[in-house]
């Protein structure tokens, strides 16, 4: 973070995007001259009317203005499928989508008015190891320069023939602007920090896709908030958004809650069960915590997602899905992947585009827009009447490191407004935690032996057990009203609580 300036600071950025593995996309960072024909102002101070008055004023404690305007441009790869010869001659469909169904059904992404090609008669899958053509048994069979096959890689300006119609097929590399965005919004996020802004830019452009993306961060900095408003900004928003935690269901009951199961599978079944992929068909999968899945869980995943196509546990026949694929994860996979506990190929799979999400403590100037937004919030307001932080308590909230990010400064703003009595919130209004003589009392303990991610690991136990048992009590030991409030599923919850053997239904007397 740049520290303080009595005069205006010109800023040359590169954005902390992630750059996905060849083959899929590429983000990138340009500037140019003609950026700055027009400046975009940011001050550091966001979201705070001049004509309001506020408690603690961020612009008298930073002065600094930056004038900064990037724009970001993502590399990504298509296929340009067109018909040569044939009752559709000259027609063309060119897409990012990683699986290109083609035939004479309406559904299929490549419609040929054919009478010779079948319904849905092959398809083109993009893999780690290339464009892949797959004849769907259709009636009259798919040639690949002029040899029938059932699966052949393609290379670039191959010749295919369906029915009676000859199509040509190309891979093509094409550069996509993508503008900082100027709202500073993105769903129930908000945020006017530069990295913020070209996150919600990147999303914003992609969502439209339908390609699978990868979110990471760390917990409590809103990745399946983005992965809702990449749904509800796809043509998949009338369709359902289903949510799985991988992390918060037993490991017996994983496989079946991923892909259902039919009745008698096991004890217990006494009925049949549609997994998540079922659910999500037609809408979008958002599978949460990736990296806590099983090895053993990973291939089957692997094979749902190249092949489209489920079976329930204990059944035999194959259903069908056709759904948008979004994953999260708050690890570093690729350390994963060297350690052996994930598959280098489901990555792959599952990171046509990556999004990564900063931590809270990288973007404090955004912690004064997002407090405004809370208590600006209907329902809070009715409930707490007009509240607002002083200087003293906003400098406190400046200087914490957030290791809960997002979630947990919506926790704090909670507690607060739970506890606090007057219009304005004092310091001593804050959780013990952020109270320097109480800090002093209770000081942090590092263990200088361990290394920096076990130290970093243990810091954030202690805060998730003090969350837990602060949302619990607040909520009277009720999980569902805990879950609502924390923004975590209802299982995660009760995870944390038996991790941490915190008695819910205790905390509610």
């Amino acid at each position: 973070m740049l520290g303080p300036s009595d005069s205006p600071l010109l800023v040359s950025s590169v954005a902390n995007l992630w750059i996905a593995k060849a083959g899929a996309v590429y983000p990138s960072l340009g500037m140019s001259s003609r950026d700055f024909d027009t400046q975009d102002e940011v001050v550091t101070n966001p979201g705070l009317d001049d004509d309001e008055p506020e408690a603690f004023d961020l612009r008298r404690a930073r002065t600094q203005t930056m004038s900064i305007e990037t724009h970001t441009t993502l590399r990504v790869r298509r296929v340009r499928i067109s018909a040569v010869s044939g009752p559709d001659q000259g027609r063309e469909l060119v897409t990012e989508r990683e699986r290109v169904r083609i035939g004479s059904y309406p559904s299929c992404d490549l419609v040929l008015n054919d009478r010779t090609v079948s319904r849905c008669h092959a398809e083109i899958q993009f893999t780690d190891k290339g464009y892949l053509l797959v004849d769907l048994e259709s009636t009259n069979g798919t040639f690949l320069e002029g040899r029938r096959i059932e699966r052949a890689y393609l290379a670039p300006g191959a010749s295919l023939k369906v029915g009676s119609s000859a199509l040509s097929f190309n891979a093509v590399d094409e550069e996509i602007a993508v503008e900082t965005d100027r709202e500073g919004r993105l769903g129930e996020m908000i945020g006017r920090s530069m990295r913020m802004r070209q996150i919600f830019g990147l999303v914003k452009k992609i969502a439209p896709m339908d390609v699978t993306v990868m979110i990471s961060g760390e917990t409590g900095t809103g990745k399946e908030l983005v992965a809702r408003a990449l749904h509800e900004l796809s043509s998949r928003r009338k369709g359902p958004f289903v949510v799985l935690d991988c992390g918060a269901i037993p490991p017996n009951l994983i496989e079946s809650e991923l892909f259902g199961h039919d009745k008698g599978a096991f004890t217990g079944a006494d009925k049949a069960r549609p997994g998540a992929f079922e659910r999500a068909n037609g809408g979008t999968i958002f599978l949460d915590e990736l990296g806590e899945l099983s090895l053993e869980l990973q291939p089957r995943l692997l094979r749902v997602l190249e092949n489209r196509e489920v079976r329930r546990v204990g059944g035999n026949s194959v259903r069908d899905v056709d759904l948008r694929v979004i994953a999260a994860t708050n690890r570093d996979l690729q350390r994963e992947i060297q350690a052996g506990n994930f598959r280098e190929d489901l990555y792959f799979r599952l990171s046509v585009i990556n999004v990564a999400l900063p931590p809270l403590r990288e973007r404090r100037d955004d912690i004064p827009l997002i407090i405004r937004q809370l208590l600006r919030d209907p329902q809070i307001a009715s409930s707490h009447g007009a509240k607002r932080f002083s200087e003293q308590a906003m400098g406190v909230l400046l200087s914490y490191d957030w290791p809960g990010n997002v979630r947990e400064l919506v926790n704090v703003v909670q507690h607060v407004l739970t506890f606090a009595e007057g219009d304005i919130i004092e310091s001593i209004d804050l959780p013990a935690r952020f109270r320097e003589d109480e800090q002093h009392e209770m000081p942090l303990i590092l263990d200088e032996g361990l290394s920096f991610k076990e130290a970093k690991e243990s810091l954030l136990e202690a805060f998730e057990k003090e969350y837990i048992v602060n949302i619990l009590r607040q909520c009277d030991g009720n999980i569902s009203e805990a879950a609502r409030r924390s923004g975590l599923h209802r299982k995660s919850i009760e995870r944390l609580a038996k991790k941490y053997d915190v008695n819910a239904k205790a905390l509610g007397k």
